[in-house]
């Protein structure tokens, strides 16, 4: 891997004389010089029939359960759980059922839901990345929008890398959190912060667009536009920062985990994870 200093030094000097030679261009050229756009690399808008599937292009499903996490849901397959709604939308949906009789790390499972991801078919390496959706809600329930790297199969976790860009533990209806986790920085020790809507509003209550600004040595989150956390390598406390390479992207609706915790009596099923448009593009200049 290229020394950040190394590589900052190299984007310094490369400014430098940008600057030089923008200095020397007068406003006429200046007025008919094209601005680069950014370029759309991935997007969907889940289009379709009502109960129809994720395209398959795109998307494939995970199934099984997670005991990594102590996750109380199995994933299935096909549209049990994730499934267009004819509107634009894709419906990610957590159920208090286990219909097929799956069997999960704690015994019978009680609940099921889905979880996507584009490994195989797209990944990025920095960009835009971002996601329009409206959240579930309740005591449990962990919606997610994340990547990770595509080597994990090679150099497993956390060494891939891991950026969530989104997600939200249901005893915090207001705070949704963006996290790096590396080599040195996993799980607990997951380097990011929070966003929280003002007045006490909560994220369930409407769609929100979820994303991150993803470039060489800093990632940046935002809510609806909003930035609040930049993170980068000195962040890390000396460890490495592993996010310079193809990362696939993930959706999911989890129920229980050692973060959220277990539903109580006050979660209501089912509940969705409504997902508008998930969309990766180029930075603009």
């Amino acid at each position: 891997m290229t020394s950040p200093g190394l590589l900052r030094g190299c984007l310094l000097a490369t400014l430098s004389a940008t600057l030089v030679a923008a200095a020397a261009v007068t406003p006429a050229q200046a007025e008919h010089r094209p601005a680069s756009a950014a370029a759309v690399t991935f997007s969907d808008t889940f289009d379709g029939p009502a109960g129809s599937g994720v395209d398959s292009a795109k998307w494939q499903l995970e199934t099984g359960d997670n005991v990594n996490n102590h996750e109380r849901q199995y994933y299935t397959p096909g549209t049990d759980n994730a499934k267009l709604d004819g509107q634009g939308h894709l419906v990610i949906e957590a159920r208090r059922e286990n219909p097929g009789n799956y069997r999960c790390w704690y015994g019978t499972c009680e609940y099921t839901s889905a979880r996507l991801n584009t490994s195989g078919k797209f990944t990025a390496t920095y960009g835009h990345v971002e996601a329009r959706m409206k959240i579930p809600r309740g005591q449990g329930i962990w919606p997610a929008f994340w990547m990770l790297g595509q080597d994990i199969g090679e150099v497993g976790w956390p060494n891939s890398g891991e950026i969530d860009v989104m997600e939200n533990v249901g005893f915090e209806p207001s705070t949704v959190h963006g996290t790096l986790h590396g080599p040195g920085y996993s799980g607990s020790g997951g380097i990011g912060a929070g966003y929280t809507l003002p007045n006490g509003e909560a994220f369930a209550d409407a769609f929100h667009t979820f994303a991150v600004d993803w470039a060489p040595d800093k990632i940046t989150w935002s809510v609806d536009g909003t930035a609040y956390q930049t993170r980068t390598p000195a962040d890390l406390n000396g460890n490495e920062w592993v996010f310079d390479k193809p990362f696939f992207l993930i959706l999911n609706l989890a129920v229980g985990g050692y973060w959220p915790g277990d539903p109580d009596g006050s979660t209501t099923f089912p509940q969705q994870l409504v997902v508008d448009e998930v969309k990766v593009s180029t930075s603009g200049g």
